[in-house]
């Protein structure tokens, strides 16, 4: 049977899915490495996006995403339709510090990764040019920075390799079908299908019509979606945003047979302010 899709065009939660992309790529590591998602730096509003901490100070990291891993690492991530500016830069630099500062760390013992879905060929300029850092692409898709005190680099998730990164790089909003397949293959085989809900909500958001083509030719995904429990998820929200416009449009008509706003407010229960602005119409 058919998925009810989400809308693709209301917002997607792409960083919760990022961090579980991210747990995906270290699994190999998942003993001896602590995810500490949107990680509040002081008491005002001031979070990274992920805080990978190892427990053990020994493992080396051999994932290339994660070579330059210390013992404290913060993440940066970017959706598909944003990228990392250089204001971007120098905030989560300023974290950086802040975290050794509050966490009373040494400032050498952290590590600073910027992860989106673009080349970052101004950001890499101002670093070269204004910097005098040097970028070096270690792997594909994989920009180091050095000639500061704190290892940095940069990642274009879309050249990683499909094979070595498939969760990061698939965190896209332009599959097709074959790679809905590829991902849903995938999920199936390491059997974390309960684990990655954020990681296919924000998969299936983004790509709706691909989801669709891959379950009409033969695809399990939308068993994937039942297991998941999204598919009850979106039903509950289909069934209050129907709701919700029932009632509006009932307002809308009690509006034009001139009935005080208290009374169309009271009938509805839809946001007061909503109401007012028929009114204002």
């Amino acid at each position: 049977m058919e998925q009810d899709l989400p809308d693709e065009s209301q917002h997607i939660p792409w960083h919760p899915a990022f961090v579980e992309a991210l747990q995906m790529e270290l699994q190999d590591y998942e003993d001896v490495l602590e995810f500490h998602p949107e990680y509040q730096l002081t008491s005002e509003p001031l979070r990274i996006d992920c805080v990978v901490i190892k427990k053990a100070k020994d493992v080396v990291i051999k994932k290339n995403i994660a070579v330059i891993f210390r013992e404290w690492n913060l993440l940066e991530y970017k959706s598909p339709d944003d990228y990392i500016s250089v204001a971007d830069f120098y905030k989560v630099y300023g974290y950086a510090c802040l975290y050794a500062s509050f966490q009373k760390v040494p400032i050498t013992s952290l590590t600073v990764s910027f992860i989106e879905s673009h080349y970052p060929q101004k950001l890499l300029d101002h670093l070269k040019n204004e910097r005098n850092y040097t970028v070096a692409e270690t792997g594909a898709g994989i920009y180091n920075i050095s000639g500061d005190i704190l290892p940095i680099q940069v990642i274009d998730s879309r050249k990683l390799s499909a094979d070595e990164n498939l969760w990061l790089k698939s965190l896209s909003n332009e599959h097709d079908r074959f790679t809905i397949d590829w991902i849903d293959k995938e999920i199936n085989k390491k059997g974390k299908i309960v684990r990655l809900q954020a990681y296919l909500y924000a998969i299936i958001s983004a790509n709706p019509e691909a989801v669709k083509e891959a379950i009409k030719m033969g695809n399990k995904f939308d068993e994937v979606i039942e297991e998941t429990g999204l598919a009850a998820k979106w039903e509950a929200r289909g069934k209050a945003e129907g709701e919700e416009r029932k009632a509006f449009s009932i307002a809308q008509n009690m509006v034009k047979l001139g009935l005080p706003v208290e009374t169309v407010i009271s009938a509805t229960q839809i946001d007061p302010e909503k109401v007012r602005t028929l009114y204002q119409r």
